[in-house]
């Protein structure tokens, strides 16, 4: 037995005790009172999901079991001083509570190198696609394309699980998932955009930067920067779209690949993950417009005629966050730190930050101002030469596949039920509201 699956096995019933408390001694406790406005609202700010892997504060942004991005990006393990932290090791933080050691990041890294093999009938069909089919498409295709070689869907077909032991072969399908994902990304990279040219994995390489290698990227700068953007996109919390979806399918205990494959499809939305790929297309317009990085002066022009013409300046404000995404911040410290800012697309997103927030404040319709993660991301990209927005969704998709399939792997370990809200229709919420 790994040292990570021993670990979470010793954990485990402890959780298991207080969840079952939880449900049976505790459950008439209000956790607040529903409104027809949180129906009509997308249930936004609800509290209605369980996810101990992390939680979004709405002043200091994400905390993954307890701690920050500042703190994992200097407590986690690095591969070098100077180095960004292992993105496996927040892995291992989110299943089990706890911060890893060298060795343990080193056992993880083995173990899932040892699981990267992609079968050639996954390849085939990523081959029978259309080159043009949109990255994202494709990658969910590939991941619902590998589901016959889910352990959990073969051992509870065959009847031989217990409840309580679900957890242990969603954890293989996990490990088995994420250690193959950067493979196949990398694969529909190449195949759409670099002449179907392959480049093979480096088994030297860590997780995060044998991805980057994979795509061709051989500048050790862009490899530790794949192992920051690999980290800072791994979870949010439960109620983001692409980990609620994944929590839904997975309630009904469908494995792995197909809940990672329904969340991977409500991530390439515009509204989520695809929203990284519209920034960088705004911030190419304001360019575009102006022949070049612009100046403080012009930023404020193009954002009073965007909200004049009744859109929306993309990767500016946030759901629930009310101050600057901390994921954009570390994503602004590491262009600083690398010297970054004299590149056009860099530069013009930092002008973006000195301006486009008080623009918003005086506009007054926006909760927030502040820049949140996509605001910043496609420019580390270009910066190194990435410059495909179409595959940037799907770099976001790796990452955050590793927090739903931890997510998905502590819903097994506590038995969390089917999830089963009840609708109502718009006349029952007119005679609650007493219209007529």
């Amino acid at each position: 037995m790994s040292s990570l699956k021993r670990r979470m096995a010793e954990r485990i019933p402890s959780w298991q005790a207080r969840v079952r408390t939880l449900a049976k001694e505790h459950g008439d406790v209000a956790l607040g009172t529903n409104t027809i406005g949180a129906a009509m609202g997308g249930m936004r700010g609800l509290k209605a999901l369980v996810c101990d892997t992390s939680y979004l504060d709405p002043m200091e942004g994400i905390r993954f079991r307890g701690y920050t991005i500042p703190q994992v990006r200097e407590k986690l393990p690095k591969p070098g001083a100077g180095l960004e932290a292992y993105p496996t090791g927040l892995f291992w933080l989110l299943l089990t509570g706890e911060l890893p050691t060298e060795a343990e990041v080193a056992e993880l890294e083995a173990d899932l190198r040892a699981r990267s093999a992609v079968p050639q009938y996954v390849f085939d069909t990523l081959r029978a696609l259309p080159v043009t089919m949109h990255p994202m498409t494709q990658f969910s295709i590939a991941i619902a394309a590998m589901q016959p070689l889910s352990r959990f869907a073969r051992e509870y077909s065959a009847g031989t699980l217990g409840k309580g032991d679900y957890w242990e072969p969603t954890l293989d399908d996990a490990l088995d998932l994420i250690a193959r994902l950067p493979v196949v990304a990398a694969y529909i990279y190449r195949r759409v955009f670099k002449d179907d040219i392959h480049v093979a994995a480096d088994p030297n390489l860590d997780w995060g930067a044998n991805f980057a290698h994979m795509m061709g990227v051989s500048d050790a700068g862009y490899q530790d920067l794949m192992r920051l953007y690999l980290l800072l996109h791994i979870d949010h919390e439960g109620g983001n779209v692409s980990a609620h979806a994944s929590h839904v399918v997975g309630s009904a205990l469908s494995d792995v690949y197909l809940s990672v494959a329904a969340g991977i499809n409500g991530l390439a939305g515009p509204l989520h993950g695809l929203a990284n790929q519209e920034c960088l297309k705004w911030i190419n317009e304001v360019m575009a417009h102006f022949g070049g990085a612009p100046t403080a002066e012009q930023v404020e022009q193009y954002a009073w005629d965007t909200l004049n013409s009744g859109r929306v300046i993309p990767g500016f404000g946030h759901a629930v966050l009310r101050n600057t995404d901390p994921r954009y911040t570390a994503q602004r410290e590491y262009s600083l730190k690398q010297g970054m800012g004299e590149h056009p697309v860099v530069q013009t997103v930092h002008r973006l930050f000195d301006v486009i927030p008080g623009v918003l404040k005086e506009h007054g319709k926006a909760k927030s101002p502040w820049p949140n993660v996509d605001a910043h991301s496609g420019a580390l990209q270009v910066y190194y030469g990435v410059t495909e927005a179409d595959f940037y969704t799907v770099l976001f998709g790796v990452s955050r596949a590793m927090g739903i399939a931890s997510q998905l792997v502590w819903s097994r370990a506590m038995g969390m039920p089917l999830e089963r809200p009840k609708s109502v229709t718009v006349k029952m919420l007119e005679t609650a509201a007493g219209i007529e």
